[in-house]
């Protein structure tokens, strides 16, 4: 056994090894132009690697710019973590869809990546001829209201700038506009001659059809002086370089006529609708709480222009909603805007409940044409949930099976009553003649006691509480609580806000002012009296 033990453990600790030791890649873009660099990233958190990457496998279709080295130290709840970064300038060779091959470091090897370069235009013009100049471009030269175009200012740089440059602030009447990411910086070789390019990308949405002008841009740097400077200690030498970009035109166009009228305008160039539950709704009974989410993600809009999603409004089902969560992501095509719903779903009937189809209608900017994204109605099936009684809302109808077996039974238990009544009229009359006896002491809690335990459950706020209390008071009432809220407005009013608390997150907020008002407010007459007065003797006449 022990030779055995020491046989396995060098190969356990070689897979365990193996299996710690990643190298991660990645590019701070997957888009650029001919001539212009990208860096690609190394990362691994295997501290017993040394040395580094084998960069040999680059050559055949990057220059390798540079390289350097970044190790970092983090730690998150008591476990620390060391990290080793490699950041690489590379410049591609070639045009069009080149792949980055995977990169070798001991036992480890990162993942291929594939980044897309497009042929620029070379041609000697004024502005490349300049030591700095600043260039503007937008991704398509009209777009429809409301929706998204793309604005990218580079500056361009041959030689070394001080770290006082300054851009003026984009503005443009009637547009919204949204910056995309970070600032980029990268190189890019022009007609021979290395340029540092600081890039900045924005989204704008222009708000009325019609001739859009974008105003130029200006950028003001102060030039570093390489000749040596006689005054060590007095100001930095240099030259101020003050440069703009040209205006750009951008045509906007109205919606089309052959979009709906009731439907919002969504402009974009994808939408997809999604739909999860929590639970899954496969075993539900009634009572039961269910989270459905609805997620709606667009390319080429933000979040805060998606409009709303329909309400799942359906009966039987009682909806708790929550307050919508928006984000958005910077993508090389520009924004994705989100928008999830989440709504507590309750039945209250058993049997099947029909979900309408949710429909999005949008218009396709890319291919320029209406399109509809919708999810497929489905029914739930609730089961009865026998440890579980349901009041009935005010205003909600039961189900009724008008049957020769429920007919039978109404008419037997109308032939009871009747007969109950009878022999309860010849007792009381049979009393009126009998002198006035004590009744024996009730059993269990009083109504008067019933009370004030929902007196002090609802002025504590406390809703659970409030429920148990409510429920036994009831059970010593002549009626439901169903039948009394429908009798009685504010107090089916006040049941819903407590079913509200007691399905929804809300319930930390619930005020039960309202329902101890209103149990307090019921008719006399629809409230079952204590038996036994407050001498604890019967009324002497019965009435």
């Amino acid at each position: 056994m022990t030779r055995f033990t020491a046989l396995l453990l060098p190969l356990l600790i070689s897979t365990f090894t193996a299996q710690a030791a990643e190298l991660t890649a990645s590019v701070d873009r997957s888009r650029l132009n001919s001539g212009e660099t990208v860096e690609l990233t190394l990362e691994t958190d295997d501290v017993t690697q040394f040395g580094k990457p084998d960069l040999s496998a680059l050559e055949a279709l990057f220059e390798v710019r540079g390289t350097r080295q970044v190790n970092q130290l983090n730690t998150l709840n008591g476990d620390t973590r060391a990290t080793t970064r490699w950041i690489i300038t590379l410049l591609p060779k070639e045009n069009g869809s080149v792949t980055i091959p995977p990169l070798q470091l001991g036992e480890a090897q990162s993942q291929p990546i594939t980044v897309q370069v497009f042929a620029s235009d070379h041609r000697e013009d004024k502005n490349s001829l300049d030591p700095v100049f600043i260039e503007a471009s937008l991704d398509q030269t009209s777009v429809y209201v409301q929706a998204q175009a793309i604005l990218t200012l580079r500056i361009y740089h041959s030689v070394s700038l001080y770290d006082d440059s300054s851009l003026s602030p984009l503005q443009i009447a009637d547009a919204r506009i949204e910056q995309l990411g970070d600032t980029r910086t990268y190189e890019k070789d022009i007609n021979g001659l290395r340029h540092g390019v600081i890039e900045m990308r924005y989204a704008i949405y222009p708000q009325h059809s019609g001739l859009l002008t974008i105003a130029p841009q200006t950028f003001s740097a102060t030039l570093v002086d390489t000749a040596p400077s006689a005054d060590a200690s007095g100001p930095k030498p240099g030259k101020l370089m003050r440069v703009s970009s040209a205006s750009i035109p951008l045509t906007v166009k109205p919606k089309p006529l052959t979009y709906p009228v009731d439907a919002p305008w969504l402009p974009a160039r994808s939408l997809s609708l999604s739909e999860s539950w929590s639970p899954e709704p496969d075993h539900t009974q009634v009572g039961d709480s269910l989270t459905r989410s609805l997620t709606l993600k667009v390319e080429g809009l933000a979040s805060s222009q998606l409009p709303a999603l329909p309400a799942t409004d359906v009966n039987g089902l009682r909806r708790y909603p929550d307050q919508p969560v928006l984000s958005n992501q910077s993508s090389d095509r520009g924004i994705i805007g989100s928008r999830e719903e989440r709504e507590a779903l309750v039945p209250s009937r058993s049997g099947a409940i029909d979900l309408p189809t949710v429909d999005v209608v949008w218009w396709n900017t890319f291919e320029d044409h209406l399109e509809h994204s919708s999810l497929p109605a489905r029914t739930l099936q609730i089961a009865n949930n026998p440890s579980l009684q349901i009041d009935t809302p005010a205003g909600t109808l039961q189900p009724s099976t008008a049957d020769n077996d429920t007919l039978w039974w109404w008419k037997l238990s109308t032939l009871i009553l009747a007969c109950t009544t009878l022999l309860g009229f010849g007792l009381w009359w049979r009393a009126r003649w009998q002198p006035a006896v004590h009744r024996a002491a009730q059993t269990g809690p009083s109504p008067r006691t019933l009370l004030d335990d929902i007196k002090r459950a609802s002025q504590a706020n406390d809703p659970h509480a409030t429920r148990q209390a409510l429920d036994a008071w009831a059970r010593q009432q002549p009626e439901t609580l169903a039948e009394m809220a429908a009798r009685f407005v504010p107090l089916s009013d006040a049941l819903d806000g407590l079913n509200g608390a007691l399905y929804s997150e809300t319930g930390q907020h619930w005020q039960g002012e309202d329902l101890w008002r209103a149990i307090r407010t019921i008719p006399a007459a629809e409230r079952v009296q204590d038996p036994v007065s407050e001498s604890g003797l019967p009324p002497l006449y019965p009435k």
